[in-house]
């Protein structure tokens, strides 16, 4: 197998710009008003991989311990800032206060379980195997709670009424707000699992097509995105189930009264 990389020129990643340019004419003949939009998506993008690039070019020539975690913390904490700008309307303290918890603690307690368990590389904090990984596991989670918060406000107001009808006959909080929770959790894991059922398939996913673009074998790409799949989604849940838990209980007060959780 042919172990060369086939390396982009300028002229070459200029080309691949021409399918913004196509995407930029088809919302205008549409009168979509997405022009501003795509152009600072597409600088932004550009921007931010070749900081990227470059912050992942110094870290792999000087791999340290600290430099690993404190890239980690700071994938940690944009997703959890990310995850507020996402969620319509405005969050309340102990709301955020729960997605920090449920994002850290998931994606951490994931994360190092996955690299000293299943891949058990060396050094345990070789920014090469440990920044990707995290990014990929990180960024998933995001996603999840991010819906999963969604849902859980959606919930809660639109079965106000059902919430509190199942409080009058003496159910518990957690009761009168389980299959609300449910329901959010299994909003959050859907697109995960709807990636694993069309994965190989449909579309090959972007770890294993990077590997094979590098000369790796397919088998052993395979089974590399196979493990970072299956790490995905034990993420995913345990990040989404943390949040579940603990965010209908804002909406609660001490006296196991419905509030609104969300001011």
């Amino acid at each position: 197998m042919n172990d060369s990389m086939i390396n982009l020129t300028i002229w070459q990643l200029a080309a691949a710009y021409l399918f913004v340019a196509l995407l930029l004419a088809l919302v205008r003949w549409r009168k979509i008003p997405r022009e501003k939009e795509i152009i600072i998506a597409t600088l932004r993008m550009t921007i931010q991989l070749l900081l990227v690039g470059y912050v992942l070019m110094y870290l792999f020539e000087n791999p340290h311990p600290l430099f690993t975690a404190v890239v980690v913390l700071l994938m940690i904490g944009f997703a959890i800032f990310n995850i507020y700008k996402r969620v319509r309307g405005h969050l309340s303290k102990r709301l955020k206060r729960a997605v920090m918890t449920a994002m850290a603690a998931g994606s951490l307690a994931s994360l190092l379980y996955f690299n000293f368990v299943v891949i058990q590389f060396s050094p345990w904090y070789d920014p090469r195997y440990f920044i990707p990984i995290a990014g990929m596991i990180i960024g998933n989670s995001m996603t999840g709670v991010s819906l999963g918060v969604q849902t859980l406000i959606d919930g809660m107001k639109e079965q106000k009424r059902e919430v509190v009808a199942a409080l009058m006959l003496g159910a518990s909080p957690k009761a009168a707000s389980r299959k609300i929770k449910n329901r959010a959790f299994d909003a959050a894991i859907l697109p995960t699992v709807n990636q694993m059922v069309g994965m190989g398939i449909v579309f090959l996913p972007g770890m294993m097509t990077g590997q094979i673009l590098a000369g790796a074998d397919p088998v052993s790409a395979i089974e590399y995105q196979i493990a970072i799949l299956l790490g995905i989604i034990g993420a995913v849940s345990l990040s989404v189930i943390s949040f579940v838990q603990l965010g209908y209980k804002v909406f609660f007060n001490e006296r196991q009264q419905l509030v609104r959780g969300n001011d």
